[in-house]
């Protein structure tokens, strides 16, 4: 997510239902990115809403996250899953194919995201990453994200696959100065919910 100081953070989380807060080090050295989601990730529990780190478990065990995410290489997914879950949710990000989901399926992760943050450069979401949100959600329980595109609009595409979560960056806090305004961040991310509520399809629970 972009830059942001726990109040503003609090005013975006308060505008609507969000799952989870995802903190990606970018180009921060560790120490750097420690000092920066510490207080933003008691800020997003305050708020009822989960923070997962992506790449770095030691930062995410000392700031107390509730997530690890890290990308497709089976090997360090299984490693993170012994050694971390059930305490955090352990999940796999930038899943590129059928065979690579599957695969990393097998392990059981919390969840599985297709795409990654940051690589919503375009309004759309990716086809590709649309193909198997939509594939995956169809098949198997563990849930999935798909990266949504720089549109808050793409929400709804992302919803009408089926997956279980969108993620949203740009289309929250576009690149530009008026965007990064809290008060901007948070209407965008109540307008995605009314969207949602009002254009998602519903999944009804069939009962015998």
């Amino acid at each position: 997510m972009a830059a942001c100081n726990p109040q503003a953070l609090r005013e975006i989380l308060s505008s609507g239902d969000v799952a989870s807060v995802i903190f990606s080090p970018n180009q921060l050295e560790e120490e750097a990115f420690q000092e920066a989601v510490e207080a933003l990730v008691t800020t997003t529990q305050d708020c009822g809403v989960a923070a997962v780190i992506a790449d770095q478990s030691r930062i995410a065990g000392r700031v107390g996250a509730d997530g690890l995410q890290l990308g497709q290489d089976p090997a360090a997914l299984e490693a993170a899953i012994d050694k971390f879950s059930p305490r955090l949710m352990v999940g796999a990000a930038n899943v590129k194919t059928r065979h690579n989901a599957l695969t990393l399926g097998e392990l059981h992760p919390d969840y599985l995201m297709f795409g990654k943050p940051g690589g919503d450069i375009r309004p759309e979401p990716h086809p590709k990453n649309l193909d198997l949100g939509q594939w995956w959600s169809q098949m198997v329980e563990i849930p999935c994200i798909v990266m949504g595109g720089s549109d808050p609009q793409s929400a709804l595409a992302v919803a009408e696959t089926g997956a279980e979560f969108v993620a949203l960056g740009n289309a929250i806090f576009a690149p530009d100065s008026d965007a990064m305004k809290p008060s901007t961040a948070a209407s965008r991310v109540k307008h995605v919910n009314e969207l949602l509520d009002q254009h998602a399809p519903r999944f009804e629970t069939v009962e015998d």
